[in-house]
């Protein structure tokens, strides 16, 4: 006999609820609320599905949302393990086939994006739709302070955390070089940095943090880029969202995946950072269920994708201003390409 496959239920309270999954052997944790099509909301490097908190039980009165823990991040496992973006996109879909959901809309934030993309190349028949949101993996531009922290030296400063008054001292510092620059993206992205800041002194976190950090940055910046595979993404609907004073990844980088991206749609945050879904919760979800309600859901077509890898990407499939485009195809032709 045919075995059925297990449904998720719906979960029809719009508050998120923390549930846990085991698998590998590994514990993984993950907030759901709502019911309707999946939503699976990603966060990003030594962040947790918290992050998402401001728009959560919002989109869930639509949607069935999904925020999971990444391994090495908030209440999941911390093992010594992979925490290549492939090995997290791995991570993603075991923990769709557990909860027994066959497709969804992947949101990603900042390394999340990448993880989204990834996850997007590797299972492409699982993914409906794309919601990158101050995605990583678009060039080598980063934050001077992730490529601080990706050396050795900065494995040892998140050592230093763990002593007495260090912590503290660093976050009175932030909160009041939060209100020298309060007004800036920076300014508005401080109160989030130092909640991610607080959870980095335990061991086991911290050793997460570094290997993930590595696996995409290095002193030179990001060293792995989605930009040799975004014409992968034709037929599927692709929403770019970045804030304009987004101090981490620059906006630059949404106007190069979006020239990119064949069909793919831009909207970009005024005074708004790195988390605009922090800063503009209301046009945050506004714009992700407008999106969704406005695209078809895309369909894997294995013979469109041999088609697609045989003809291949570069300068016919780039769109935009002559500068973006000059700078996508620039980057290609540079060292920038992914390692799997």
């Amino acid at each position: 006999m045919a075995r059925t496959k297990r449904r998720l239920k719906s979960v029809p309270d719009p508050t998120p609820q923390l549930r846990f999954a085991t698998i590998h052997g590994y514990r993984r944790a993950f907030r759901i609320a709502g019911h309707g099509p999946t939503l699976i909301l990603i966060h990003g490097v030594g962040d947790n599905s918290t992050t998402w908190q401001t728009v959560h039980s919002s989109l869930a009165r639509r949607f069935t949302v999904i925020a999971p823990d990444l391994l090495g991040h908030g209440q999941s496992d911390k093992p010594r393990a992979d925490y290549s973006v492939a090995a997290y996109a791995n991570g993603m879909r075991d923990l769709l086939s557990v909860l027994g959901i066959e497709r969804a809309t992947v949101v990603g934030h900042s390394l999340g994006g990448g993880v989204a993309m990834q996850f997007a190349y590797q299972f492409p028949h699982l993914v409906e739709r794309l919601i990158l949101v101050g995605s990583g993996g678009v060039t080598r531009d980063v934050n001077i302070a992730l490529r601080i922290a990706s050396l050795p030296v900065g494995a040892e400063a998140l050592a230093l955390l763990r002593l007495p008054l260090v912590l503290p001292t660093l976050q009175a510092f932030g909160r009041l070089l939060g209100t020298v620059v309060g007004s800036t993206g920076l300014g508005r992205d401080i109160p989030t940095m130092l909640r991610i800041l607080a959870d980095l002194p335990e061991p086991t976190a911290s050793s997460a943090f570094t290997r993930t950090l590595r696996a995409v940055v290095d002193w030179r910046g990001q060293v792995v880029t989605m930009l040799d595979r975004c014409y992968l993404t034709e037929s599927v609907p692709v929403q770019l969202i970045w804030g304009a004073d987004d101090a981490v990844i620059p906006v630059g980088h949404a106007q190069m995946a979006h020239a990119a991206m064949p069909g793919s749609r831009l909207e970009i945050f005024r005074n708004s950072g790195h988390f605009p879904f922090h800063d503009d919760p209301a046009r945050f979800v506004e714009s992700v269920t407008a999106f969704i309600d406005t695209t078809t859901p895309a369909e894997h077509n294995p013979a469109a994708l041999s088609d697609l890898l045989r003809r291949g990407g570069g300068g016919p499939s780039v769109t935009g201003t002559p500068d973006t485009r000059a700078a996508v195809l620039n980057a290609l032709e540079a060292d920038e390409r992914s390692a799997t």
